[in-house]
């Protein structure tokens, strides 16, 4: 039965191979219909909110105090500090991050984010996507990148119902891959009706297939629009404790591209 359903796994996520390692020729499949190149001097408040504070780990000392979120070069700029500047904030740490919530979705396509961060213990940089307003884990989240602490590598994932409740591990949901945290890199993935599929700097790490699941199931992904979470996260159960010393630490996203494919 294993086998059976290994190779099953193998097969349906083999038929975009082709697309996913395809020659220069066929990458003209795709057309830019949308991206956010970070230029001037303000956050394009169209597409953009900035991330209020909350109770789990990746948001609890989010704030909207200002420089916390900074567009320069280019860039926007996510940080992460000790908070010795905002007295009338009881928070120990400070984070900056923005997302596109009720704003700009995606589904359908392929998105790609271009970024580089500074590394410190407790530090947790993150691209990731969810749908809204579906509550965790039942519309399932699209982690596109997250980085802990000193590691060489970054973590792609799938989380669901199916993988966090009822702790499936297969189809394999997750990827970790090699990175130069102090350079730029290119995190993308591709959301199609049967598999989410995941690549570094241009290489497929994972392709994530649906096997047995609709909405409420193994492969919620099809069915909603996805928001973009940018953010800087410090501390919490899976990066473990912050260390003040290495801070402050920073994210700077170059851009964001988004791509449908040409209709044949």
């Amino acid at each position: 039965m294993k086998i059976t359903f290994i190779l099953a796994t193998t097969l349906l996520c083999s038929a975009y191979l082709f697309s996913i390692e395809r020659p220069k020729k066929e990458q003209k499949q795709w057309t830019l219909v949308w991206q956010e190149e970070f230029n001037g001097s303000e956050l394009d408040t169209a597409h953009w909110s900035r991330i209020p504070r909350g109770g789990s780990d990746w948001n609890n000392y989010m704030a909207l105090h200002e420089g916390l979120v900074e567009v320069k070069d280019g860039n926007v700029i996510l940080k992460a500090i000790e908070n010795e500047t905002f007295p009338q904030d009881t928070a120990t740490y400070l984070t900056g991050g923005i997302w596109t919530k009720d704003k700009k979705a995606f589904e359908n396509g392929r998105l790609e984010v271009r970024a580089k961060f500074t590394s410190a213990q407790g530090y947790w940089p993150a691209i990731w996507m969810v749908p809204g307003p579906i509550p965790y884990p039942y519309g399932g989240e699209i982690d596109i990148m997250e980085h802990l602490n000193h590691d060489n590598v970054v973590y792609q994932t799938v989380h669901s119902h199916y993988t966090i409740n009822l702790k499936k591990e297969e189809p394999k949901r997750y990827a970790t891959t090699p990175i130069n945290p102090n350079e730029y890199n290119t995190y993308a993935v591709e959301l199609y009706k049967d598999s989410v599929v995941y690549y570094t700097n241009g290489e497929k790490t994972l392709c994530y297939p649906k096997i047995n699941g609709g909405k409420d199931g193994q492969f919620p992904f099809a069915y909603d629009p996805f928001f973009l979470y940018l953010d800087s996260q410090l501390g919490g159960s899976w990066v473990g404790a912050v260390n003040p010393a290495e801070l402050p630490a920073e994210m700077r996203i170059d851009w964001v591209r988004f791509y449908k494919k040409r209709s044949k």
